[in-house]
C-alpha cells in the first residue's frame, strides 16, 4: 500500500485493519473502514465522501471497481452508506453504490447494485446483473440478469466457495505484500 492510494476527503482519512493490501493504482478517499486482510485491487476507486463505506474482514475488491454512497436527500435523510461484510468477493469491474452486502457473498464481473439494495448473506451474483434501487437478494440463493431475479437454491459445494475465494484473495495479497517488503 502506497500513501498515494489514500487520500482524505475533509478530515477523514481512510482507516485499514491490520494485513490489507490496497494496489498503488487503486483509490480509496475519505470516510473508508477496511477490515483486517482486505484488498483492494488496480483500478479500483473506494470513494466515502458524502457518507461512509465499510468492508469487512477478508473481503476484496478487484481490479476496476467503483464503489460509492449517497448523500443526505429528503428519501434520505441520512444518505446513504456502502457496507460490505466479511469474506465477501467482490469481481472485476464491479459498480457498489450505496448498497448493502452481507457476509460470503460472491459478486460476479461487471454486476452493479444500486441504492439501497440488500444482499443478505450467501449471496452468489451472476456476472453482469443488475440490482435495482431498494431490491433484496434472499440468502443462499443464485441470482442472475438485469433486472436480476433469484435462479435456484445455492449447492453446498457454491457454499463453501465463498470462503475458498477469500482465501484464494487472502493469500494472493499477501504474495503482493511480501514482495514489497522484500
Amino acid at each position: 500500500m502506497t500513501p498515494a492510494s489514500l487520500r482524505a476527503f475533509g478530515a477523514h482519512w481512510p482507516e485499514c485493519g491490520q494485513g490489507c493490501y490496497i494496489d498503488p493504482a487503486a483509490n480509496v478517499i475519505g470516510r473508508v473502514e477496511l477490515g483486517k486482510d482486505c484488498s483492494i485491487w488496480p483500478q479500483s476507486v473506494v470513494r466515502g465522501d458524502v457518507n461512509y463505506i465499510q468492508i469487512g474482514e477478508r473481503s476484496n475488491v478487484q481490479d476496476g471497481c467503483v464503489l460509492h454512497v449517497s448523500r443526505p436527500s429528503s428519501t434520505h435523510p441520512a444518505g446513504l452508506p456502502l457496507i460490505i461484510g466479511a469474506e465477501v468477493t467482490v469481481g472485476h469491474k464491479v459498480m457498489l453504490h450505496a448498497c448493502t452486502i452481507g457476509n460470503r457473498c460472491l459478486i460476479g464481473m461487471g454486476s452493479i447494485i444500486l441504492d439501497g439494495s440488500i444482499l443478505e448473506d450467501e449471496v452468489l451474483l451472476g456476472a453482469g446483473s443488475l440490482v435495482p434501487p431498494g431490491k433484496r437478494l434472499a440468502s443462499g440463493y443464485l441470482y442472475l440478469g438485469a433486472p436480476v431475479r433469484q435462479v435456484r437454491r445455492l449447492t453446498q459445494e457454491e457454499l463453501a466457495f465463498f470462503r475458498q475465494s477469500a482465501e484464494n484473495y487472502v493469500l494472493l495479497k499477501g504474495e503482493y505484500l511480501s514482495a514489497i517488503s522484500a
